[in-house]
């Protein structure tokens, strides 16, 4: 049987999740956590099983696919160890449980509070107000998070939750190193608001006088940005996304069937299923390009994840898709244990080309010429380009596969100084991250702009597919990627459609 402890879960929602999810067997709720505090339950899923003599013979995980890391967490492409099946079958055979505990990962139980709520720090004066600025982007009905932080009661149990991930800095997702540039998107919570979340739950997570309440953020339900010109799908099918596992990158290339160039002034991804699509790239192919793949000339488009909002540049800026280029979608799944399907899509708000004078330039520093060696915990991959104009940096989203854990971009100035861009220490391949500058950059013509990847492919790292395969390039998750996007501003120069519009 199930018991389900959540002090935030009600019977009806219970019922409701086990009726959608398919689950034939009993669930029993745990209104005041007794039960869970009898068999010292922490998190949730942990199991018990019981012998004839209801004797605990096994307390801990299902199975080794699925726990935290560096981000919300990580599901390993295969299963290494059934603890569950393993110790069912041991006790069936005669046997003792070989492993008759292991460590659970996931979510605390939403408890109770074992002292009376008090003190200064309220759920509705100071933790609301976090909350509403932080997390109910995601953390809201139909949106990617896999709970809603909306109201107290939805909050309050999650509170021992919400403390570990923002003290482990998982949440909110954020991966630069302070130590270098500042970003007008950075995530961070800062350290007044931690300390305020932790003397909340301290203190039994009261609820405090509800005319302290903020006004909730209102989210758009259509477009974030003024009315698409044009919007283009992924496909003409929905893909179908599986009930469970690791779903690799999906790419759909389509061809928008521009005959001359179009100037794009805001841009927007977005879902079509928003409860399994985790992020989405779209790419430029080039047409002029001969190379194949994503690392033909254009650069990034436009992308989606968690939290970052629509692009919208100011007049007289804007980005060129040249005539005859298609378009390339990066699609990251997320399974959510029932089949799901999802047709995403971008919209796009094009501008006067008279009125364009400067670009928004989308590059890459990046290469593909490189093989990781088996159970080498850090290979390093670096390149760099030239910058051929003056350009104004504005944004970096590094990018590699499941073998990825640091990334850095660094310019070499015609002069011969150096300065670190961007830093990710930490990279966490779950989050697809832009990194928008806060005061733009001026990179003079010449400057060589540097990326450095680092990779581990040992068994160290929770993600990797395979530690004793030789790893190279490839669309693929389980093969890697090494691309240092950016995007950056130039001003225009003219093209034969100018000349021919001024004749």
């Amino acid at each position: 049987m199930g018991i389900n402890s959540n002090r935030q879960d009600t019977p009806t929602k219970i019922g409701a999740w086990a009726q959608r999810h398919g689950v034939d067997f009993t669930i029993l709720k745990d209104p005041r956590n007794e039960i869970a505090d009898r068999f010292r339950a922490i998190r949730t899923p942990e199991v018990f099983i019981l012998d004839k003599h209801r004797i605990v013979r096994y307390w801990g995980r299902i199975d080794d696919q699925y726990s935290f890391a560096s981000g919300v967490g990580y599901g390993r492409p295969k299963v290494t160890r059934h603890d569950l099946v393993e110790a069912v079958e041991e006790l069936l055979a005669g046997r003792e449980v070989s492993v008759p505990i292991t460590e659970a990962k996931g979510c605390h139980i939403g408890r109770v509070p074992k002292v009376d709520p008090h003190g200064d720090v309220t759920y509705s004066n100071q933790i609301a107000r976090i909350l509403e600025a932080s997390c109910v982007e995601c953390h809201r009905d139909g949106q990617i998070a896999p709970f809603p932080l909306t109201n107290f009661e939805e909050s309050v149990g999650w509170g021992e939750m919400i403390r570990e991930v923002v003290q482990e800095e998982r949440m909110p997702p954020w991966y630069a190193n302070p130590a270098h540039g500042e970003f007008s998107n950075d995530a961070r919570l800062s350290v007044e608001e931690k300390h305020l979340i932790d003397e909340w739950v301290t203190n039994g997570m009261p609820e405090g006088d509800v005319s302290d309440l903020p006004e909730h953020r209102q989210f758009s339900e259509g477009w974030g940005i003024p009315e698409p010109d044009t919007v283009l799908y992924m496909s003409e099918e929905p893909f179908k996304v599986p009930a469970e596992g690791v779903v690799d990158y999906q790419y759909f290339t389509i061809d928008p069937g521009f005959k001359e160039d179009k100037w794009v002034r805001a841009f927007e991804a977005r879902p079509g299923n928003l409860s399994v699509v985790h992020h989405i790239i779209c790419f430029i192919q080039d047409p002029k390009s001969q190379r194949r793949g994503l690392r033909e000339g254009g650069g990034a488009l436009v992308g989606y994840a968690p939290g970052a909002p629509p692009r919208v540049y100011p007049e007289g800026i804007a980005m060129r898709i040249p005539a005859g280029s298609k378009l390339v979608f990066q699609m990251h799944y997320t399974p959510i244990g029932t089949p799901q399907l999802d047709r995403s899509s971008i919209g796009l708000v094009f501008a006067d080309p008279s009125k364009v004078t400067y670009e928004v330039k989308g590059g890459v520093c990046g290469t593909v010429a490189f093989a990781i060696p088996p159970n080498d915990p850090d290979y390093v991959v670096k390149c760099k380009t030239r910058l051929r104009h003056d350009t104004t940096l504005i944004s970096m989203l590094p990018h590699m596969h499941l073998r990825g854990t640091a990334f850095r971009y660094e310019a070499e100035y015609p002069d011969g100084t150096w300065e670190v861009l961007l830093d990710v220490p930490h990279y966490d391949f779950n989050w697809q991250l832009w990194y928008d500058v806060k005061e733009p950059k001026f990179l003079p013509k010449g400057t060589k702009l540097h990326c450095t990847a680092h990779f581990d492919n040992s068994s160290d790292n929770v993600y990797n597919p395979d530690p004793s395969e030789t790893v190279r390039f490839g669309d693929q998750t389980w093969e890697e990627m090494m691309f240092g996007f950016y995007t950056a501003i130039e001003a225009r120069q003219p093209t034969k459609d100018d000349v021919a519009s001024k004749q």
